[in-house]
């Protein structure tokens, strides 16, 4: 069969039978069709000349041109996926992106804040109007159990137990898990809670604006970047208050497995990255208090 007309039916199969996301399936589309072009190149017919050796070039001049290993990764997966298809539809006989890796990209270490910012953030004196005492209640769950965007936006009002100080989460996967929240946080959503019944609403949701209807993740971002802007003079996100959380606890604890727990991660290496910022710490508190880590000379 020829490439385009397999490349065709592959997309359909997505689409009809895995039921992918219209996104998803327009980055198999773009990913795919790039491959398409390397083949048409070098006047390749169909998917069975495509050995790992050519497989391995089309890889290697996509990194020179500057892509990501993450996307050089998803790329990868595309290519795997597709030549699955085509080995059940008997369109070939062999998959040469089987025991291929994608180059690995540097780690971005996570932005944190510092916890004298993170405190100058949370103890500054709520508006005790309605959009006031929400915005606050919503940077202090953030901060209190490192929750997603995406979980913070989900929270229905029977998810949380102030009582017992905690709150159950519908994270990545559909996996649930149950987080303490701290304290201040429950003050805060006490507080929260008390005022919410003026939106005149039944949703369930935990927030919601004042139409009364849940608000979207978009709008829970802009809120939060506002609260950063007015309150610490700098552009604030979820994510950043996610990650001091994660950072704040594991310097004061050391103990990772528990970070891992709290955060939802699935594998303890997508925790570990937090270890590093750990490290940046004491590393700082050595060059600092050691008598012998200065490295310039006083005299």
């Amino acid at each position: 069969m020829p490439v385009q007309q397999a490349l065709d039916a592959f997309l359909r199969h997505l689409q009809q039978e895995r039921q992918l996301s219209p996104r998803t399936l327009e980055a198999y589309r773009h990913d795919l069709e790039g491959l398409r072009d390397f083949l048409d190149k070098r006047q390749i017919a169909d998917w069975q000349g495509l050995d790992e050796a050519q497989l391995r070039l089309f890889i290697a001049q996509k990194h020179q041109s500057g892509l990501s290993g993450r996307s050089l990764q998803r790329l990868l997966s595309a290519v795997r996926s597709l030549f699955r298809f085509l080995v059940r539809e008997r369109l070939c006989k062999h998959n040469p992106a089987m025991d291929l890796r994608a180059p690995k990209s540097p780690r971005k270490l996570p932005r944190a804040l510092d916890a004298d910012l993170t405190a100058q953030l949370l103890n500054a004196p709520a508006d005790d109007d309605w959009l006031g005492l929400r915005d606050h209640a919503m940077l202090e769950l953030f901060y209190s159990s490192g929750l997603r965007l995406s979980e913070l936006a989900g929270l229905d009002q029977t998810a949380l137990d102030l009582q017992q100080g905690e709150v159950r989460v519908l994270g990545k996967g559909q996996r649930t898990r149950l987080v303490p929240v701290g304290r201040l946080a429950c003050e805060a959503l006490q507080r929260w809670l008390q005022v919410r019944p003026l939106a005149g609403t039944e949703s369930p949701a935990l927030f919601v604006g004042r139409q009364g209807r849940r608000l979207t993740p978009r709008a829970i971002q802009l809120r939060v970047r506002q609260q950063g802007v007015q309150q610490i003079g700098q552009h604030l996100h979820p994510h950043m208050l996610r990650h001091s959380f994660a950072s704040h606890l594991l310097e004061s604890s050391g103990d990772l497995r528990a970070v891992q727990e709290l955060l939802g991660h699935a594998d303890i290496s997508t925790t570990q990255v937090y270890t590093h910022l750990d490290f940046q710490h004491l590393a700082q508190v050595y060059d600092q208090a050691h008598p012998r880590a200065k490295r310039k000379s006083e005299h």
